[in-house]
This record gives structure tokens, C-alpha cells and sequence, in this order.
């Protein structure tokens, strides 16, 4: 997403600096040690690498700050917030992002990306999907569903006592963007949308809404564990071809959510200053699998991401120990 994620600290920064416990340090790793070679790590200086606030991303992250520690890099992590990390990138404030979903990169980040400030390394390998999801059970109280148009007749069914006679809409958190309320704006749909509290506040509420059959219709994006966990229909809206531009549509010709690519980025001058770790970074590859069952086990299971991130690795040495050989 995902999108979004940080709040401001007291002092009102949008980016609050934090070392994590040195994960490949604790990780078994079959050929041991540092898999140094020549020069690497070229610079002591530490690689500033951003965490948002969704699981995946975390998870992500913790991987390739794994990785680039098994090869000698010292990492520092910081968290950022998916649209003030941007200028931070392009100031070399920060260094990596393991994922930007190119359908929420607000104002700024074009520009950077066409001067060179950031540099796309490539798509981490996600095959992603946003949009709005619903309990099959609503359909009986909403018989146009899955198309957007019932929307627009049976929204008290999704109606609860403060948006009576609105239907009620969850959406992301308010640091996230404003998608869906744009969305809601453009085509006049009768909801309300409300800010989720956080992800985990979301599944939350969802998965207690299911249980008691409550109506509910919620913004979401995949890869996410809940699917492996609850049944979740999607609404469908027109298919055009070309962008969907989210805050200016019809009613009738509305496309609903443009989708994203996963980008990886880094800072423009990264490559010249860890040239090994550019490259371990442009072979690093995750799929919808390897996130949906770490969202899995962090979400549901209650297990720290690090954790999660070190078994991967540890059952995945046969897929990177090629990356970091092709780095070195």
C-alpha cells in the first residue's frame, strides 16, 4: 500500500530517526560470517533505510536491511512517512525504499525521479491491488454489488448512527492521502468516509464486523493477510484504458482507483557511493506469497517482523546468497 504512514514527533518532525537491533546478528546463516569480498563495504557510512507503518513494508525492509548487514553495510533504520520521505530521498537525507507505490506518490516525487534525485531501481515483484472490499453477506442487503453503481441506492445498508443516512465508508488512516474521500467527492457518491484509526485498528474492526454479519465497507489493498482469513468481495468499477484519475470522475464512467506498481528506490547518489549494494538491491525480489504470509504472521500470529524477516531468510538462503554473489 499499500501508502502513507508516520505521524509528527513532538518537536514536529516528519521524520523521527531510530537504530533497530542489528538483525544479522542474530541470524544463522548457513555460510556464516560476512560475505565480504574486495572493498565492500566501500563506505562505513551508515545506509539510512526507511520504514513506514504496514506491515509489508516492514517486513520488506527488514529483509534488505538484513541482507546488506550479512554483506558488511552499516544500516541505520528511519521512519518516515510515505510522502515526507520523498524530499528526504532526493536530499540524501535517506537513502532506501523498498516500496513506493507509484499510485500514491503525491506532488513531488516526479520531479525527483526525472532529475535524478531518486532513482528507481526496479519493481520489488508485488502484484498489488487497492480498491474497496465488502463481506459477501452484504450482497443480500445490496443486490447491484460487486458494481459501484448499487453504491448509490443501498447506502444506508452500510449506513451506522453517526452517517445515517449516508452510508459509512472506512478508509486509511488520515496520514495515508485522501483517495477515497476524493473518490466519494468526485462522483457524489452518498458516504461517509471515515479515517481509520491505523492497520491494525482496520483488521480489527473488520474482522469483528464479519463475525457479527455487520455491514461494513472498508478501502484495503493486496498483498494483505486478511484474505487468507476472511472471505472479501471487491467492488467493481468501469475499465478504461490509460491512468484512472481518482479526483475527477463521472458517475457514470467512474474507474475507481488507479493501481500501482511497487517500486524500489533509492537516493541519487547511492549507486556510486555502495555500488555492491545497488546492485544486491536491484536483484532483491518479493511476491505476494512471501508478504501475505509474513503479514500473516506478524498481524495474526503476533510475531515481531524481525523475526518473521529472519526466517525468511533463513529458509530462502538458496534465493539470495545468488544476490549478494552477484553484488560482491
Amino acid at each position: 500500500m499499500p501508502v502513507g504512514m508516520v505521524e509528527q514527533d513532538k518537536g514536529g518532525n516528519m521524520l523521527h530517526k531510530f537504530k533497530m537491533v542489528a538483525l544479522a546478528a542474530t541470524m544463522m546463516f548457513s555460510a556464516g560470517g560476512m560475505a565480504q569480498a574486495g572493498n565492500v563495504p566501500e563506505s562505513t557510512d551508515p545506509i539510512k533505510v526507511i520504514n513506514n507503518d504496514w506491515t509489508g513494508q516492514l517486513f520488506s525492509t527488514a529483509v534488505v536491511g538484513g541482507l546488506l548487514e550479512e554483506m558488511g553495510y552499516n544500516i541505520e533504520y528511519v521512519s518516515a512517512g510515505a510522502l515526507p520521505q520523498h524530499p528526504g530521498i532526493a536530499q540524501g537525507n535517506l537513502h532506501l525504499q523498498t516500496e513506493v507505490w507509484t499510485n500514491n506518490v503525491g506532488d513531488l516525487y516526479p520531479g525527483f525521479v526525472d532529475k535524478g534525485d531518486i532513482v528507481v531501481v526496479g519493481n520489488l515483484g508485488l502484484e498489488p491491488k487497492e480498491g474497496w472490499i465488502y463481506p459477501p453477506y452484504m450482497e443480500e442487503k445490496c443486490p447491484g454489488l460487486p458494481s459501484y453503481k448499487a453504491l448509490f441506492e443501498c447506502q444506508q445498508a452500510f449506513a451506522n448512527a453517526s452517517t445515517f443516512p449516508k452510508g459509512r465508508l472506512i478508509t486509511y488512516p488520515a496520514d495515508w492521502g485522501t483517495r477515497s474521500r476524493d473518490l466519494v467527492a468526485s462522483v457524489n457518491m452518498p458516504f461517509e468516509p471515515i479515517p481509520g484509526g491505523s492497520e491494525g485498528a482496520m483488521m480489527a474492526e473488520l474482522k469483528s464486523a464479519y463475525a457479527a454479519k455487520e455491514p461494513i465497507l472498508m478501502m484495503i489493498w493486496q498483498p494483505h493477510w486478511i484474505f487468507a482469513d476472511l472471505d472479501l468481495n471487491w467492488v467493481e468499477w468501469n475499465k478504461i484504458d490509460g491512468e484512472c484519475v481518482e479526483e475527477s470522475q463521472q458517475k457514470e464512467t467512474a474507474c475507481g482507483f488507479q493501481q500501482a506498481e511497487v517500486h524500489k528506490v533509492v537516493w541519487g547518489g547511492f549507486e556510486e557511493k555502495w555500488p555492491a549494494a545497488y546492485k544486491m538491491f536491484s536483484n532483491f525480489k518479493l511476491t505476494n506469497e512471501d508478504e501475505n504470509w509474513a503479514i500473516f504472521e506478524v498481524d495474526n500470529n503476533g510475531r515481531d517482523v524481525k523475526d518473521v524477516a529472519k526466517e525468511w531468510l533463513a529458509k530462502n538462503e538458496s534465493v539470495w546468497r545468488g544476490w549478494i554473489k552477484a553484488a560482491m
